[in-house]
């Protein structure tokens, strides 16, 4: 079973003080239990660092960011990173039509992220935003009770 990592685990994954880390922790192990290639896209790893650097910035916890960057780079070593920024010029005009056909529900990354997924054959996709739930070749994984 292939299964993407979105960045909304990949948070919680990184940061304890994370609203959805006992899930998150929850679904990881239970991907893992059922030997489950979990894939890493650079846009999901970018989109991580950053958002952690702006809370902890915002709670005045800049001094955790290094710490933080560090786990990340543990749980998704550079070289185990599938890099898909490269295709957003042939993707780009179907991404912005995957937004359009949401409604604004999708965001760029998320698009990019589903047409990715479809492309390579990734059936579900590790997260806890329901956007995902619009796109019909993506099963979307918030729980262990969700896995097949």
């Amino acid at each position: 079973m292939r299964v993407a990592i979105d960045s909304s685990v990949l948070v919680a994954l990184i940061n304890p003080l994370d609203h959805w880390r006992g899930q998150a922790i929850a679904l990881h192990d239970a991907l893992i239990a059922v030997e489950a290639e979990m894939i890493y896209f650079d846009c999901v790893t970018t989109e991580t660092v950053s958002v952690i650097a702006r809370r902890l910035h915002e709670k005045q916890r800049s001094d955790e960011i290094g710490r933080m960057i560090d786990r990340l780079l543990t749980r998704t070593p550079a070289d185990t990173i599938s890099w898909l920024l490269s295709d957003v010029p042939r993707l780009y005009l179907e991404a912005l039509s995957l937004m359009r056909s949401s409604n604004g529900e999708l965001n760029f990354n998320d698009a990019l992220i589903a047409l990715a997924c479809r492309e390579r054959k990734i059936p579900a996709i590790a997260s806890f935003d329901a956007d995902f739930d619009s796109i019909p070749w993506l099963r979307r994984l918030a729980s262990p009770d969700d896995l097949p």
